[in-house]
């Protein structure tokens, strides 16, 4: 296996100036609005659709899609691919019924939807909880997952700090230039990923094929996959019986057949796309029209990332099951599933290389920058605005805006400096799920009952926001301990280190369903209707004729892909 060429730096250099010289046309196109911190954080009014829906998808898949989604699929097969697929789903839900909410109601921010519907309490309550979250968890493991992969493509080694230095500083040049930069640049960010991407499985699935004495054949290599491990190309995982191995017990703990499309995995998806400031913010200073279309085009693109980021996964667990990879799975000895990226990028030809690290970098990068993005926009607008200073002008909001990117980037980098959270032992993908999911229950019921009941009562918010995250908790770590392995609700199975375990997405899924009754019952002893409710028309969700063929589309593809691989 080689390292890098010279053609492949080349690549490398030609992709950085691209995206740093576009991103500084951008930023100088439009100097005067830079003054507003609406257009800083928002782009307010300047992002087309098709930029939108690029810069979703760029954000979106980062280094825990690309390592940790292709290290599920070297565990479970395509099973993994439902988050994607359901993604497509929940985006058309997002675009329909949630966008025009928030667009009608001119809301920026997502604490400042919870402070416009319930109360400040909530709001700030929040407004906390998420810069936790977007800091200590989401970019952490991007960059930690990140560097890890880059660095083994180069070798290993003390590179690692060198390349998470790297990229934090190129996450931090893109993200200074505000939501305008951003989201023009995560277009190139797209192409490149997507190019890189499906470059790197016509490797794998052709070195799957030259392994078993096919030739060079991208269809041969295919449906060896599919030959040599059937299990890995069903997308519903069967529940575990008496007899079942600890491997067929694991891949339901993560992705709990039926069940998890009955409780989790609607909830991860919905409060991910429709609740978070992070994904929200690039269509919150859209058009409904343009925000529509923008959140919709991103689901068709969301189609593709199975494809990218699952089948390389896949193939990597087919040729170590068939003796290749042994080194690159357990470099220094020591196995994991998310190396399985990273041990195909080794055997790309020289100049795909580069091209594969564009689109890894370009990825991480994008992640890195919409994150830190949204960390400014809720710490400058919902924290300092309101609580440090009121009379702040436009100019001092978007220069607090930037310290707040540096100094949330720097913490990450301080605290992956030696995984000081665990990320690695985890694996990335999972890490995220978990600790995102812990709040998800309690946001999402938050969110969806204050859109669409008007009785919905700021002390039931409060009320659902402590109690999805205490019932989160509970059913993770404490109810098999107090109720026992099995109940008439939950299942527990014992898991790789010997613990029973429900699976994480019916624990999310309880959670969602005891918050949501316990905040109706709270709301019943307020008025009938809540003075801070929003006001909603029909005609908000009207659909146009070219936003419905869109979603047909979306609706027909998922379709296919499950009746083939259901």
């Amino acid at each position: 296996m080689e390292k890098f060429a010279t053609v492949d730096y080349v690549i490398f250099v030609i992709y950085f100036f691209i995206v740093a010289g576009y991103g500084y046309w951008i930023y100088h196109k439009k100097t005067g609005a830079q003054n507003s911190s609406k257009d800083y954080f928002l782009a307010e009014g300047s992002l087309t659709w098709w930029a939108i829906g690029a810069s979703l998808i760029a954000s979106n898949i980062s280094a825990e899609q690309f390592i940790g989604m292709s290290g599920n699929g070297f565990e479970v097969g395509i099973a993994v691919a439902a988050y994607e697929l359901i993604a497509a789903v929940a985006l058309i839900i997002v675009a329909v019924w949630f966008i025009p909410v928030y667009l009608k109601n001119k809301i920026f921010t997502m604490p400042q939807f919870l402070n416009n519907r319930y109360n400040e309490t909530t709001s700030l309550i929040m407004a906390v909880f998420w810069l936790f979250l977007y800091v200590f968890v989401n970019l952490t493991s991007i960059l930690y997952l990140g560097a890890i992969a880059i660095s083994s493509m180069a070798g290993g080694g003390e590179s690692f700090h060198i390349i998470m230095v790297a990229l934090a500083v190129f996450a931090v040049i893109i993200t200074l230039g505000g939501m305008r930069v951003i989201g023009f640049t995560d277009v190139i960010q797209v192409i490149v990923l997507i190019i890189g991407g499906i470059a790197t499985t016509y490797v794998a699935l052709t070195l799957v094929s030259e392994h078993f004495g096919l030739g060079k054949d991208v269809l041969a290599g295919f449906n060896k996959l599919m030959e040599d491990s059937p299990s890995h190309f069903n997308m519903i995982v069967e529940k575990p019986g008496p007899g079942a191995t600890q491997e067929e017990i694991n891949k339901y703990l993560m992705l709990p057949g039926i069940g998890m499309y009955l409780a989790g995995i609607w909830i991860v998806n919905l409060n991910y796309w429709g609740c978070n400031q992070y994904i929200t913010q690039r269509a919150l200073g859209a058009d409904l029209k343009t925000a529509r279309t923008g959140i919709l085009f991103a689901g068709l693109l969301k189609l593709l990332m199975p494809i990218i980021v699952m089948l390389p996964g896949i193939a990597a667990y087919v040729l170590y099951k068939n003796g290749a990879l042994q080194e690159e799975m357990a470099p220094g000895g020591v196995f994991h599933a998310d190396n399985a990226y990273s041990a195909i990028l080794g055997y790309l030809p020289n100049g795909m290389k580069g091209l594969a690290l564009a689109a890894l970098t370009a990825a991480i990068v994008a992640g890195l920058a919409g994150k830190a993005n949204s960390i400014a926009t809720i710490f400058t607008l919902d924290i300092y605005k309101k609580y440090i200073r009121k009379e702040a002008s436009e100019t001092k909001m978007v220069w607090v805006g930037k310290i707040t990117i540096v100094v949330s980037i720097l913490v990450s980098v301080l605290f992956t400096w030696n995984d000081t959270l665990g990320i690695g032992g985890a694996g990335g993908f999972t890490f995220i799920q978990k600790y995102t999911g812990f709040i998800s229950p309690g946001v999402f019921a938050m969110f969806l009952l204050g859109m669409f009941w008007k009785r919905t009562t700021g002390a039931a918010a409060i009320t659902g926001l402590i109690t999805g995250f205490g019932l989160s908790v509970f059913f993770n770590e404490f109810a098999t301990k107090v109720f026992g392995p099995e109940t008439w609700i939950y299942t527990a199975y014992l898991n790789k280190n010997g613990i029973y375990e429900i699976p994480f997405q019916i624990c999310m899924g309880l959670a969602f369903a005891f918050t949501m009754v316990l905040m109706v019952a709270v709301s019943l002893f307020g008025p009938k209707e809540n003075p801070k409710a929003f006001a909603l028309d029909r005609k908000m969700f009207k659909v146009e004729p070219s936003v419905m063929v869109l979603i047909v589309i979306t609706l027909l593809l998922v379709t296919a892909i499950y009746v083939r691989f259901w």
